[in-house]
């Protein structure tokens, strides 16, 4: 949007500056919203806490005891927003990640694909899935909108529909490629991808901590958290479609277990090599936790659900009590070339059934923001064409 200004018309002018901070600021604001905010210092803390094996934790005055009941090989608790890490057992120990891995893979390949496009399913797109593979239901010779694809591949945990969405974004290998590049440039250093779709293969690792930054991540972007909090979707087949459920069972509370209030979603996942794994946010009182559980040792097949809600309402517990023991924020976004987690706003834009209605929310928050900015320019005309006059009437050249 351009505005020009008239000579010495101040009102013109403050009415300009006026709907100028209306659109750019966040609200509420106030007069003080407008001064330049300092730098903020960097962490008081080093992150080397998260180098040493074991429980790592500060507790302050008031904080709970950290759980002593959690058997997963690896966990890690931060701040969503903050990227601080509140406590962590064994973060960068390198395990065997399963469908967790899926995230990197959203976070590598979402930005190249049009949701709304069409895809016709070919036999080879679906060559080389992994016997035992937990699959949505792709079948070659199917149209499939990208966005049904991606339901698949974070309800069902469709190794089909990767492979798909990883043929349309430049083949197998190139997507391999582009999801190491894309660790390092969030600054997970643990992980070390072979196969996109999180199967089980020789050298495949990540770890907790990294999990968490890809959670994180995921959070900054409302298509991935559109996508990981969805609950139930319809996927299309051929001329009908079939419910599909998400398999994070704290998202939907199905099989016994109690779903956990405030839940974000993002990613669980298994296999018999990597056991249970599962990256967790949930959001509470304004405030945003990311819970990563690698491998829970102690019997039951949904253990990993119980240690994460246990770690979860710990979280909530500590905050504001425990001293940073690391953080989550590589240096790319200390300089900002990073986003932080979503505003609660776009979080909340998901939908229980997501067929496509979803994206209503979407239009009408965009619409809002367009008549808005439409209506400023408005007023700023009018004033600019009645200062106009009374210019040229003054006799003013």
């Amino acid at each position: 949007m351009v505005i020009r200004y008239l000579p010495r018309s101040s009102s013109v002018r403050t009415t300009a500056l006026a709907v100028a901070a209306l659109v750019l600021l966040p609200t509420p604001f106030s007069a003080a919203a407008a001064e330049p905010t300092p730098p903020k210092p960097g962490p008081a803390y080093s992150s080397d806490l998260l180098d040493r094996q074991g429980v790592q934790a500060r507790p302050g005055a008031g904080a709970p005891a950290v759980p002593g009941d959690v058997s997963a090989l690896s966990w890690l608790v931060a701040d969503a927003r903050s990227g601080e890490v509140l406590a962590a057992h064994n973060a960068h120990r390198q395990l065997p990640p399963a469908s967790t891995l899926k995230s990197l893979f959203a976070l590598t390949a979402l930005p190249h694909l049009d949701a709304v496009s069409r895809h016709k399913v070919t036999q080879s797109d679906l060559s080389g899935i992994g016997d035992g593979s937990s699959l949505v239901g792709v079948e070659a010779g199917h149209s499939y909108r990208i966005a049904d694809l991606w339901r698949g591949v974070f309800l069902s945990s469709g190794n089909d529909a990767v492979h798909v969405l990883a043929k349309l974004n430049g083949g197998w290998q190139q997507t391999v490629r582009q999801m190491r590049a894309k660790a390092r440039a969030l600054g997970a250093r643990d992980t070390h991808v072979v196969s996109p779709d999180g199967y089980d293969a020789p050298g495949q690792v990540s770890s907790a901590y990294d999990l968490a930054v890809f959670g994180r991540a995921g959070l900054a972007d409302p298509e991935f958290a559109r996508y990981c909090s969805t609950s139930v979707a319809k996927f299309p087949n051929g001329g009908w479609s079939y419910p599909i459920q998400n398999t994070n069972r704290l998202l939907t509370g199905a099989d016994g277990v109690a779903g956990y209030p405030g839940l974000l979603g993002i990613k669980n996942g298994y296999t018999s090599h990597a056991g249970n794994t599962l990256i967790s946010a949930a959001q509470r009182g304004g405030r945003t936790l990311v819970v990563s559980v690698m491998n829970p040792q102690a019997s039951g097949g949904y253990r990993v659900y119980e240690e994460t809600r246990s770690l979860l309402d710990w979280g909530f517990k500590a905050a504001g009590h425990v001293r940073p023991v690391g953080s989550l924020v590589p240096e790319s976004e200390k300089a900002g070339t990073v986003r932080g987690p979503a505003p609660a706003a776009e979080l909340a834009v998901r939908s229980v059934e997501a067929d496509g209605s979803d994206w209503t929310a979407i239009l009408l928050v965009a619409a809002g923001s367009a008549a808005l900015v439409a209506g400023a320019v408005v007023v700023i005309r009018r004033r600019a064409r009645r200062a106009a006059r009374a210019y040229r009437f003054s006799g003013r050249q």
